[in-house]
């Protein structure tokens, strides 16, 4: 359960990593244990820097780690997807969570940015 000062983008990554982790139990055991492995903790790691966030003051570096961090989960679930480890439809799914949980990371991060006026 979410709380009001809970970011939409913890949430987020609490729902993705909910639906991913019994998807990455049914990794063929070969896959599980390398592939799988670093996915889970991958985006884990991405909750931990998010919720880093939503507690500190300075955002932008927390939030950069996690965009980056997310990207490199992304190229890892393509990759089980190439290696035939997961059925299409569960890659899209799992790809779309991603993504929106990526525009998120990148809408809160423009926040934390002060925009420049133009001369």
């Amino acid at each position: 359960m979410t709380t009001p000062s809970t970011p939409q983008a913890v949430q987020s990554c609490h729902e993705l990593l909910l639906w991913l982790i019994p998807q990455l139990d049914k990794f063929p055991r070969v896959r599980r244990f390398t592939l799988g492995e670093r996915i889970e903790a991958g985006l884990l790691e991405v909750l931990e820097l998010l919720v880093e966030a939503a507690y500190s003051r300075k955002k932008e570096a927390s939030l950069r780690r996690a965009n980056l961090q997310l990207e490199v989960v992304r190229h890892l679930w393509r990759l089980a997807h190439e290696l035939k480890v997961m059925a299409t439809r569960r890659y899209e799914h799992g790809a779309t969570l991603m993504d929106d949980l990526g525009r998120q990371i990148g809408g809160w991060l423009r926040s934390q940015t002060p925009v420049q006026p133009q001369p």
